[in-house]
């Protein structure tokens, strides 16, 4: 859900690629009936998506690696020590900076998947300001660097 919700929220913005994997993922699993429902009650469609496991490329390749509990942070660094400056707990960003781990609803109410969505749309509003403030702050440095 997180996914798609950050996509949802980027819209067509450009320069920016979102892709989610697992620390313990299957290959190919569609989205849950759950998930699907929460989803589109907001107009999202993730009818498409399908799992992938967290792989070194993946790793590699990402800028930031945005996990939702700690066990995932921890799960992703003993794989991946190299990750550690990039790896965050989706709820660290914005003021609250709560540290607080979003679980997966997998096997869960639709309720409790409605709630789930609720939790990572607001993490994920301070995810984007963060990141969105950081760029433009590199941005002003590297302009004023180069004069």
């Amino acid at each position: 859900m997180a996914e798609a919700i950050l996509r949802h929220r980027l819209g067509n913005r450009p320069g920016w690629r979102v892709k989610s994997a697992g620390v313990a993922a299957l290959t190919g699993v569609p989205a849950s009936a759950e998930a699907l429902v929460a989803l589109r009650e907001w107009q999202i469609d993730v009818r498409q998506h399908r799992s992938q496991p967290l792989t070194q490329k993946l790793v590699e390749e990402s800028d930031w690696i945005i996990v939702m509990t700690r066990g995932h942070a921890q799960a992703v660094l003993s794989m991946f020590p190299e990750a550690r400056d990039r790896v965050r707990l989706l709820t660290e960003f914005g003021t609250d900076r709560r540290m607080e781990d979003i679980p997966d609803p997998i096997g869960m109410s639709l309720d409790v998947y409605r709630f789930t969505r609720d939790r990572i749309d607001r993490a994920i509003a301070d995810v984007l300001l963060t990141i969105l403030e950081d760029t433009k702050q590199l941005k002003r440095k590297t302009e004023s660097e180069e004069q």
